[in-house]
């Protein structure tokens, strides 16, 4: 990440407090060994965030593709005229072939049906040589992320998908196992560079307290001060800044680069077109 303005990047992700999404933009980052020249596709951008750290930290061009409208709209607003926005499917891009030099897909497949149509759709649309940037939620997670579904498929019930208990597998069709997303990102015709797992130590139900709790409150404006968008703007008093640092200060235990060998929140897939 030489590239970058790295005291840049941490005043961006100071308001974060989803451990994993920290440790997700960084290898994203040094992934797609951005260029000036480089037109990056987001596939799945949702509300913008990748868009808004790539666009403040380089001059490539941008393209941010989502499906869900009202989440676009939102996104136009945080980027700007810095990334051309498309409303589209992931597994229908709407694009031509050999387009991009570069894509992120990132907390994208665990959502979609077809989602090696989706893999190979991003291959269609990359230029040969191109990068795409992966990552998802890891099947092998931590007890600690997300005690209650981690008790609950070992005892052979049904993952909670919606709600406050709802944990890592909130709106998901599934979460991979490491061999299950190599094998998958293969058949999509692409070549493994890089793969690593994100995340091991982290706060009690961490994903239940940001996800059920904190983001329902920061969409509605009332935790703007935890708003990831926000990290300009410091308050005089701000409630969650102890529970940030907390989650900082375990947050040092996990390997900046890979916790290998170890239950993680996160998997992340560096994959190549070949030339």
């Amino acid at each position: 990440m030489t590239t970058f303005d790295r005291a840049k990047l941490d005043r961006m992700l100071r308001n974060e407090a989803d451990l994993a999404a920290k440790h997700r933009v960084k290898v994203v980052l040094e992934y797609l060994e951005i260029r000036p020249q480089d037109l990056i596709l987001d596939c799945g951008c949702g509300l913008g965030w990748f868009l808004k750290v790539i666009g403040e930290l380089t001059s490539c061009r941008l393209v941010g593709l989502d499906i869900d409208r009202t989440r676009l709209g939102r996104a136009r607003r945080e980027v700007g005229g810095r990334a051309e926005l498309v409303t589209g499917d992931a597994v229908a891009l709407p694009f031509g072939d050999r387009t991009f030099d570069k894509v992120i897909l990132s907390e994208v497949l665990e959502h979609l049906p077809d989602d090696l149509g989706a893999l190979r759709e991003v291959w269609r649309v990359l230029r040969p040589g191109g990068v795409v940037a992966i990552t998802v939620p890891n099947h092998d997670y931590p007890f600690l992320w997300d005690p209650i579904n981690w008790v609950r498929e070992r005892l052979g019930l049904p993952p909670i998908r919606r709600g406050l208990f709802g944990g890592l597998w909130t709106d998901h069709l599934r979460l991979y196992y490491r061999p299950e997303l190599i094998d998958l990102v293969k058949q999509a015709g692409f070549i493994v560079e890089d793969v690593r797992q994100l995340v091991h130590y982290c706060f009690p139900f961490a994903h239940n307290l940001v996800y059920g709790i904190g983001k329902p409150l920061v969409e509605k404006g009332l935790l703007a001060h935890a708003d990831r968008f926000r990290y300009n703007e410091r308050p005089r008093i701000d409630p969650v800044a102890l529970g940030r640092w907390i989650f900082n200060l375990i947050d040092r235990l996990n390997h900046p680069i890979s916790d290998e060998g170890k239950s993680t929140v996160c998997l992340a897939v560096k994959a190549r077109k070949p030339y």
